[in-house]
């Protein structure tokens, strides 16, 4: 309740906002710099496992690789670090070339939501760790991991080995599909969107890393269907984003329904092994 020297006026959180009121969170929390601590491991996997993961109209970019990412990510304002993952694979649309992601752990509600609703993220909770032995320096070791459902099913581990020279300023696409199941259980809501997300980066700090990538069995994030046939590189970084995105197209749902699966846990009462 709000009260003034005359009146006591009732205040409604859950009521309708103004104009003045109504603010995209997830939007402006993306298009300001966010610093975060990052691991980057590329791989190549086998080339018909990438195209079996990769929805019309996105075909997958040569060589056939997965970008896997374990990041600890400082959104400032006395607000603790939080861990965000992203398992992707190499694809393009339309002359584009970009990543398409099958999952994005997060270790926070707020991160798993603002990106799902307002991108199409196919983001879920889990428990995202990044740990330093020490300073971001040559000679430090370090270990990232996923973990859900009782599974630690991505692991990365290695040493810090070299110290490279910082990269240029520049602009990273991702893929992702928008779309709501619908209420009778039969496609969706709307013909899903094709959203075509823009990430300007720059760089403070960029190290090699000389170490490993382990994908483990998990029932509900299988990973491991792309394993690691060679792996390319392993980076730790200092980065910072701005991201903006928009729905490009519109896809029929019968070429997305068979890949919806991709983002959801299968814990129902009738769920089949």
């Amino acid at each position: 309740m709000e009260r003034t020297r005359d009146t006591v006026s009732p205040r409604i959180r859950y009521g309708a906002r103004t104009p003045e009121q109504l603010r995209n969170r997830e939007v402006e929390a993306t298009s300001v710099d966010t610093w975060a601590t990052s691991i980057v491991a590329i791989y190549e996997t086998d080339p018909e496992l990438v195209a079996a993961v990769l929805p019309p109209p996105l075909v997958a970019s040569t060589p056939e690789h997965v970008r896997l990412t374990i990041a600890r990510v400082d959104v400032g304002r006395r607000l603790p670090p939080f861990g965000a993952g992203t398992f992707a694979v190499g694809a393009v649309h339309d002359g584009l070339v970009g990543d398409y992601a099958l999952t994005m752990p997060m270790s926070t509600e707020q991160s798993v939501i603002g990106g799902r609703e307002t991108f199409g993220e196919p983001k879920k909770i889990a428990e995202v760790r990044l740990a330093l032995g020490g300073d971001l320096a040559v000679g430090t070791r370090l270990t990232g991991s996923f973990a859900r459902l009782g599974v630690t099913y991505v692991e990365i581990s290695g040493q810090i080995v070299e110290e490279l020279p910082l990269p240029a300023d520049g602009v990273r696409t991702s893929f992702y599909l928008k779309f709501q199941p619908a209420p009778d259980g039969k496609g969706f809501d709307d013909d899903p969107g094709l959203v075509h997300v823009q990430r300007r980066e720059k760089t403070r700090k960029l190290f090699r890393v000389d170490g490993e990538v382990i994908l483990r069995e998990s029932q509900f994030d299988p990973v491991a269907d792309l394993p690691v046939r060679r792996l390319v590189g392993i980076e730790i970084a200092e980065r910072s984003s701005i991201q903006t995105g928009a729905v490009v197209r519109r896809l029929p749902q019968e070429d997305i329904v068979p890949f919806a699966h991709q983002r959801y846990d299968d814990l129902s009462p009738v769920g089949e092994e």
